[in-house]
C-alpha cells in the first residue's frame, strides 16, 4: 500500500511543529522552506489538520501554525486520517457501522458469497492502522535537528 504525499508531507509538517512548538505559531512559508515542500499544498494540508482539530492556527505578523495539543498524545493514525482519508488496503474493503464493526467487503455484498481474500486484507489493513496507533508524533522529534533540543529538554522534565 503506498500513502499520497498528503500523508507524508502532512506528517513532515506535524514533526517540524513538534521540532519548533516552543518557538510559538510556525509561518507555513518557513515550513515550506525548511523542508523543501511547495507552500499551495502546505496550505491545503493545514487546512485539512485544522479541521481535524490536530494544529490550530493565528493570524497575523506572528501568526502562523502550532499543535493543537501536545505531540505526545497525537498519533499517526489521526495525521494520516485527517490528510487521506479511511485507511484500507484494498478499494472493496470498507468499515463497518462503528469502529469495532468488522470490515465489510464490497464485493461480497454484490455476489453474496464470502469473499476468499477478505481475511488476508482485513489483517493488512488492521497491521497498517496498529502501527499508526502506536506511534505518536513526539517519537519523530529526534535529537539534532533543528527544535528538537527544546522538544528532547521538555520530556525529560516531564519524565
Amino acid at each position: 500500500m503506498m500513502f499520497s504525499t498528503r500523508a507524508e508531507y502532512g506528517v513532515r509538517v506535524m514533526v517540524h511543529l513538534a521540532d519548533h512548538g516552543d518557538e510559538g505559531p510556525v509561518a507555513l512559508g518557513s515550513i515550506a522552506e525548511a523542508e523543501g515542500l511547495p507552500l499551495a499544498y502546505l496550505e491545503h494540508l493545514a487546512r485539512r489538520l485544522r479541521e481535524a482539530e490536530l494544529v490550530m492556527s493565528r493570524r497575523g505578523a506572528r501568526g502562523g501554525y502550532a499543535l493543537a495539543r501536545p505531540a505526545a498524545s497525537i498519533t499517526m493514525a489521526e495525521v494520516v486520517s485527517a490528510l487521506e482519508g479511511r485507511i484500507a488496503p484494498i478499494e472493496c474493503i470498507t468499515a463497518g457501522a462503528d469502529a469495532d464493526a468488522e470490515p465489510i467487503c464490497a464485493r461480497e455484498v454484490a455476489t453474496e458469497r464470502a469473499c476468499p481474500t477478505k481475511l488476508l486484507w482485513t489483517r493488512v489493513q488492521g497491521a497498517i492502522v496498529g502501527t499508526l496507533e502506536d506511534v505518536k508524533l513526539s517519537e519523530l522529534v529526534q535529537p539534532g535537528r533543528p527544535g528538537a533540543v527544546n522538544a528532547q529538554r521538555k520530556k525529560a522534565a516531564v519524565a
